[in-house]
C-alpha cells in the first residue's frame, strides 16, 4: 500500500489506474501514459495525469512508406540515422516523441492524429480547460 507513482504503458491502463484510486478514495499520485489520446489528454487537462508520451504517428507511417517504397524501387532509401541490429548497422529515420503536459497541450492541438479542442473540452472537462488556457 505504498504506491508513489504509476507509470502505465498506454493512457488507458493509466486512466485505470487512476479510476482505481479515485474508487477506493485513495491520494492523488504521478500517473503517466502513452500514446495522446483523447481520455489520456482529457486526464491530464484536469489534473489525474501528469503526462502522456505522444509519437506523431502520421510522421512515422510517411516515414516508413517514403523507405519502404524506394526499398520496393531497388533504391537505397534517404534516411537520418542508423540502429546497430546485432550484426549491421541498419538505416534508419526516427520520430521525436514528446512528453505532452497541461502546459504544452496547446502546441500539438491541430496535429491530425492528435485529439481536436472541441473533444478535449467537451462536457466535465469544460471548466478545467479554460483553467488551462486552452
Amino acid at each position: 500500500n505504498n504506491i508513489q507513482g504509476v507509470l502505465a504503458a498506454n493512457d488507458g491502463l493509466g486512466n485505470a489506474a487512476i479510476s482505481a484510486l479515485k474508487a477506493r478514495k485513495l491520494k492523488q499520485i504521478p500517473v503517466t501514459g502513452q500514446d495522446a489520446t483523447l481520455q489520456g489528454i482529457q486526464n491530464i487537462v484536469m489534473g489525474d495525469q501528469c503526462m502522456t508520451v505522444y509519437k506523431a504517428i502520421k510522421k512515422e507511417a510517411d516515414a516508413a512508406a517514403k523507405i519502404a517504397i524506394a526499398l520496393a524501387k531497388g533504391e537505397t532509401p534517404t534516411v537520418s540515422d542508423s540502429v546497430n541490429n546485432g550484426k549491421k548497422d541498419v538505416p534508419s529515420d526516427f520520430e521525436e516523441p514528446v512528453a505532452v503536459t497541461k502546459d504544452n497541450i496547446k502546441d500539438y492541438l491541430g496535429e491530425p492524429d492528435f485529439p481536436k479542442k472541441e473533444e478535449i473540452c467537451a462536457g466535465k472537462v469544460a471548466s478545467a480547460c479554460t483553467e488551462a488556457g486552452l
